[in-house]
């Protein structure tokens, strides 16, 4: 045993093991809760609460260790906790970087929070739940217009609140030009509505355009201030409930223009309670739907308003659902005037929504079929060679290579999903095949006088490198298919044969080499 560790394979081996260690860092307190993101201009945000930088290790994000003075153990008992604490009361938070002191105006009070890591390594969309959507431009961009979308669509996401979000370009093996956008925690009716749609907002009076969305004609949007923005009255009707959002925008002076030139010549009507009223509405309406109407003042015929109130509705079977529904209305609203249009029309062409709990129910399942294939092939090996010092090697070096290419993702922050899952069991199953090879050539009793260690394990390695060849030419076309899908398959299965062939089966062979020689 004391001349295999002193092997330089093994050491080289065990020296890889440790960093692997490191950089996967699991942790073994995990009570509390991190802040994973931190909306702009929310009251977590004016309290000072910093969002962790996208680099960060999960385990080193802030932690929230109490609140209002009860600890924190898990997700949950925060919810709880801020949940009950009334609109427009103090929650003191107390983290380990600080203590801030915020005012309630929100149900959320803009954080993202969620259960302490056990380790570094990042789950994709596939293992924490969540949605992905694969989009093509209706008509052919250039890759520099494709940048600029992708530029447009994270500022829209961003802004909107969600978190954990990835938008990349990918393409096809034809050529053709995609967008892949995965977003934790998002469902598919949100996804959809901000990103399928261009979400070009527009106010018309008289079908005459006086503001669009975005920074030309928007110079600001009131959120999470219960001053200018919020649910200002809700009323049963037959068929639920119907309440009403309203927010405040200020207009550019070239909008406010526009609204007096148009207004100038309007008529003034007088309702039968005496209000006066211009002769027309002011309309808004999204992607070309008309969202809402808003009756314009008579003092304000001819006049360069530069503030303006926009409203729109939620309806619901009960209050708590039209609330929600008037909520999510008026922060697509606020979105898309903060952001304006996309420039240019996306066309879903694949979209898959998966829960945390299934999530989390394919990790602890590939976690269990990897441990049972290892397990299964070392007792076949034990079987073909009646040997403990082949099979326990054999387990040894499997075990490594996973724990290597974890190692490798928690390094490279490259966020492990369902296709990487696979990739990983492809490597492995690739590097039980070369064991089997080393094992052979180790124990040939046909060349056993014929052929030194050396030149054995010299000709099982060459039939290996041959075999790692052929599966990196394999693996490069899956880049790119399926839009770039199978591209964590991938990437995966060649870092894992890349692994195998340069650290853990040189290591596996001085192991049997060592072992068959005692």
């Amino acid at each position: 045993m004391k001349k295999l560790i002193k092997k330089t394979r093994v050491i080289i081996l065990i020296f890889f093991l440790i960093i692997t260690i490191i950089a996967i860092n699991p942790q073994f307190d995990t009570e509390g809760a991190i802040i994973k993101s931190v909306e702009k201009n929310s009251e977590a945000d004016k309290a000072g609460i910093i969002p962790p930088p996208v680099d960060l290790a999960p385990t080193n994000y802030e932690k929230i260790l109490r609140v209002n003075g009860e600890k924190i153990t898990n997700v949950d008992e925060y919810a709880t906790i801020i949940s009950d604490t009334p609109l427009n009361e103090t929650v003191r938070i107390e983290t380990n970087k600080g203590i801030y002191t915020i005012i309630k105006e929100t149900e959320d009070l803009g954080l993202n929070v969620q259960n302490i890591p056990s380790n570094n390594i990042r789950k994709g969309l596939d293992l924490q739940g969540g949605t992905r959507v694969l989009l093509k431009p209706e008509l052919e961009i250039t890759d520099t217009q494709r940048d600029e979308l992708i530029q447009v669509m994270e500022y829209r996401l961003n802004t909107y609140g969600l978190s954990d979000i990835e938008i990349r370009k990918s393409d096809d093996l034809l050529g053709n030009k995609y967008i892949l956008v995965e977003i934790a925690g998002a469902t598919k009716q949100e996804v959809s509505d901000l990103i399928a749609s261009q979400g070009l907002f527009e106010a018309k009076i008289a079908n005459e355009t006086v503001f669009r969305g975005g920074e030309e004609d928007i110079t600001f949007v009131c959120r999470n201030d219960g001053t200018c923005a919020g649910i200002r009255d809700c009323v049963d009707t037959q068929e639920g409930t119907y309440c009403k959002f309203e927010f405040q925008i200020r207009l550019s002076l070239g909008a406010a223009k526009k609204h007096a030139d148009i207004t100038r010549d309007l008529e003034i009507i007088t309702d039968e309670n005496g209000q006066q009223y211009l002769s027309e509405k002011l309309d808004f309406y999204l992607d070309g739907t008309l969202v809402d109407s808003l009756n314009i003042g008579a003092d304000l015929r001819g006049s360069e308003a530069t503030s303006i109130v926009i409203s729109g509705p939620g309806i619901g079977a009960t209050q708590q659902e039209a609330v929600q529904e008037a909520l999510l209305g008026m922060n697509k609203l606020q979105t898309v005037l903060l952001t304006g249009s996309i420039p240019f029309k996306l066309n879903i062409e694949k979209i898959d929504t998966i829960s945390p709990v299934l999530g989390s129910a394919f990790v602890n399942n590939a976690l269990l079929v990897g441990l049972l294939a290892i397990l299964a092939v070392s007792i076949v090996v034990f079987i073909r060679y009646r040997n403990l010092k082949i099979a326990i090697p054999m387990i040894i070096t499997s075990f490594s290579e996973i724990a290597l290419i974890l190692g490798f993702a928690a390094i490279a922050k490259y966020n492990l999903d369902l296709a990487a899952i696979a990739g990983i069991i492809a490597a492995v199953g690739t590097g039980v095949d070369h064991q089997i090879i080393i094992i052979d050539e180790v124990l040939s009793k046909e060349s056993e006088y014929s052929y030194r260690w050396k030149q054995k394990l010299k000709r099982a390695f060459f039939i290996i490198m041959a075999a790692y060849l052929t599966t990196l030419a394999a693996m490069a076309p899956l880049f790119s298919a399926g839009a770039g899908l199978l591209r964590g398959f991938a990437l995966v299965t060649i870092v894992g044969a890349t692994i195998g062939v340069f650290i853990t089966r040189p290591a596996f062979a001085a192991m049997i080499e060592s072992l068959t020689q005692e």
